[in-house]
């Protein structure tokens, strides 16, 4: 795959932290996004310690202005955006009786309508050269699991994948391809947290029932997001591949 310019959001923990150091691995130029100033800024150091090409940026996906800046300016110094992963996300659990709209806004704002955001002002470029590649993180609650206390995650990770579905046919005749991940469990802060998720006992417990045995690890998506921004699945658009371990298939 030539060289390309890619763009993360979310890239400084996680999911986000293994696409880049993947694509960066792939001899890739990654900017790393991420209100995390630090923990972004600690990924561009690995990538360049390991030979590689990066730099950070702060963005916050909610503020769709910044979103439009961060677009430009990257456009401006390195000639284009040539993928963009949409990674950033937030996952709160929150009971329904307790769920203010305020919560429900900004999970969506951020999951959702942050994506729209980035992609939005990005896309000029890419339909002009005819050429680009999207990928959205959206999640196994969002395409067949329900999640109790999380109906405002599971709902926005839901319209990803309708996101997903509605840019890619409008996108495809301008050579634009748009696709999208749905991870299991991944073992990442978000999982591993007590409050908001499974915590570690969890987490390890869930392994039990997944197919394969295990937790995915960040570079099992990784790999997969890579791929879906590769020349290798030029023919896919509109799909939402979930990476999961065997998990739906093996419990429905």
């Amino acid at each position: 795959m030539a060289k390309k310019i890619v763009l993360i959001t979310g890239g400084g923990i996680g999911i986000g932290r293994a696409t880049a150091m993947a694509f960066a691995d792939a001899d890739h130029h990654v900017v790393v996004t991420d209100v995390l100033d630090s923990e972004g800024q600690a990924v561009v150091e690995a990538i360049r310690a390991r030979g590689g090409a990066a730099d950070f940026r702060h963005l916050d996906v909610t503020d769709a202005a910044q979103a439009t800046t961060v677009v430009a300016e990257t456009e401006a110094r390195l000639g284009r955006i040539d993928v963009v992963v949409a990674n950033a996300g937030i996952a709160h659990r929150v009971p329904l009786p307790a769920l203010t709209d305020e919560a429900w806004d900004h999970t969506f704002n951020v999951d959702l309508k942050g994506i729209f955001h980035v992609v939005r002002p990005a896309l000029s470029g890419m339909c002009a050269r005819r050429s680009g590649a999207i990928v959205a993180l959206s999640s196994i609650m969002g395409v067949a699991y329900g999640w109790d206390e999380h109906v405002h995650y599971s709902a926005a990770k839901a319209g990803v994948v309708g996101l997903v579905r509605g840019l890619a046919v409008e996108l495809a005749r301008s050579g634009v391809r748009v696709n999208a991940v749905a991870p299991g469990y991944i073992r990442t802060a978000q999982l591993l947290s007590k409050e908001h998720s499974l915590g570690p006992e969890g987490a390890e417990a869930a392994a039990s029932f997944i197919p394969m045995g295990r937790l995915g690890e960040p570079e099992d998506i990784a790999d997969v997001i890579v791929f879906l921004a590769s020349t290798k699945a030029r023919y896919m658009t509109g799909q939402t591949v979930v990476v999961d371990g065997g998990l739906l298939v093996g419990r429905y």
